[in-house]
Order: C-alpha cells, then structure tokens, then sequence
C-alpha cells in the first residue's frame, strides 16, 4: 500500500511546530530553496538548510547578488529535535556557513551528514568534527540510528563528478525506514544509469529541483537542474507516488514560476505533484 501526501495548511508558525518532538508519521516541511525539515518513524532529518543571507553577503555588489526573493521560514536556532542533518553537496545554497553552526549547535546530538569528496568544507561551515560528522559515498548505506537508513546516490549538478578517490562531489539521499522511501535528488540533471539506480530503491516520494539549467547560467559557473518536464518524468520512471517540486522561488536570476508549476499540478496524471510551499504540511496518507 503506497502512501500518497495530503497537503495541509499550517495553522501557526513554523517555529511553533519545530519546537515539538518529531511525528511518527511522515510529516515535510519546506525550507526554501532546496531545504526540508522531515519528520519520519519519530526522527527529525533536515536537509540542505539555507536559512542566512551568506550568499548575499558573499556577491554583493555584482551581476547576481543573490538577495532572496523570500525570507527564511525559521532561524536556525528554531528548529530544535533534530537528529541528523543531510547536505548534498558543497555549494553553499545547501551546504551553509550562516546555518549549520547555529543549527548544530540547538541540536547537540545532531550528527552531520555530508560527501566524503566534500568533507574539509564540511568540518569548516558546520563545526562538526569526530562522531558528529559521517562521510557518504554513493552507493554505500549509512545506518546512523536506529529505524533509519540513509543511502546516497549519485547526483550529476551538472556532471558526474569524483574527487581524486573516486568519491561523488554530488549526491542524493534515500532516506528508508519500514514502509517509507523518501529521495532528494540533491542539485541534479539527467544521466546514464540515474533511473535505474533510483529505482530498486523503491521512492514514495520524490524530492525534486525543478530550476532547469540555463546556457547563459552554466557558462558563468552557475549549474542547472531538472526542468519541472524532465522532474516529472524521471519521477515517475523511478516509482514515486510523489513529487515535491523544488529549488524554485529563492534567486530571481535562477527560478521557475510558481503559476508554471501549478498548471501542470493540474495537467499530470499518474503522479502527485506538489509545489514546495512555505506554509503547508505535506503528511503520508495511506491509500
């Protein structure tokens, strides 16, 4: 029986439900850009939190000063019951110097996942040293507690690329426990093998960028995405009930517009899909 999300508008601030103890149930919450808060058999995992103005600061003054179209949702400090925070990969929209320290900090137990290939810049945004930092490789699961496995897949943002070892700058995370897959592809294009690598995983639900990629963009060192066609369609070839349509709505230079996205809400069939929303719940429902 393959659970299907139903869309609830939160009723309070996010900050008020971040402050509770994680649901058994599967519970998403959307960060912006390509941030989620997910709650699963009662852990709390958030992936690739922006919630600074690290990259305003960084290009201020240029061609793109990277000013956010929206503002964070909730501070990094208010998010607490945290158990494991995932980055895809380096770039700093997902792997944040003006988040992780106060985030790990309001979480002690919190442990840190990141790629191997990326693990210097991990130690110096985030803190984390010792046990409270896991390497990931593609295709190795992690096991850090208990109920849950985390296994990474390759990522192509927007090639396939490994460091001098072998290890995948780029990743993705299945997130697997009893009855549930929830994937996030990480920052990601199509490629060889991605589909069927996907799909033994078996994904519920399926975490998905949908900016595209922009010749003018790539040429000046700004990789792309899926478009929301090619999200859709590699959702549904790897198995998914769901798709939660993100990375969208942050940098008006790099976007796809929310009224896009809702048009073809109402022309796809076959497959759920959502559009990433600050103020809705998106919860398992079994059908």
């Amino acid at each position: 029986m393959r659970a299907r999300l139903k869309e609830t508008p939160i009723p309070e601030p996010l900050t008020e439900r971040l402050k509770r103890p994680p649901s058994w149930e599967v519970e998403v919450y959307w960060l912006g850009q390509a941030g989620f808060v997910i709650d699963i058999a009662g852990l709390r995992l958030v992936i690739d939190p922006y919630l600074s103005d690290s990259l305003a600061a960084k290009y201020r003054n240029t061609a793109r000063p990277h000013v956010r179209m929206m503002p964070a949702p909730v501070s990094p400090n208010e998010i607490f019951h945290v158990d494991l925070v995932l980055c895809t990969h380096a770039h700093t929209d997902h792997m944040d110097p003006g988040t992780l320290p106060s985030l790990l900090s309001a979480n002690p137990r919190a442990r840190l996942i990141a790629p191997r290939a990326a693990a210097a810049e991990a130690v110096e945004r985030s803190g984390a040293q010792g046990d409270r930092l896991i390497l990931a490789r593609a295709g190795e699961p992690v096991s850090p507690l208990r109920d849950i496995e985390i296994m990474p897949t390759r990522a192509a943002h927007e090639t396939l690329e490994t460091d001098v070892d072998g290890n995948h700058r780029f990743l993705g995370y299945a997130i697997r426990t009893e009855g549930n897959c929830i994937w996030h592809s990480g920052d990601c294009i199509l490629f060889d093998g991605l589909e069927d690598e996907v799909r033994r995983l078996r994904p519920d639900i399926a975490l998905l960028p949908v900016n595209g990629r922009r010749t003018e963009l790539s040429q000046n060192g700004v990789p792309g995405n899926f478009s929301l066609h090619e999200a859709i369609t590699v959702a549904r070839r790897v198995g998914a009930s769901d798709l939660i349509a993100h990375h969208y709505g942050l940098f008006d230079f790099n976007t796809e517009r929310p009224e896009t996205i809702d048009a073809e809400i109402a022309a796809t069939a076959g497959l759920a899909l959502h559009r990433a929303r600050t103020n809705i719940l998106y919860t398992s429902q079994n059908e």
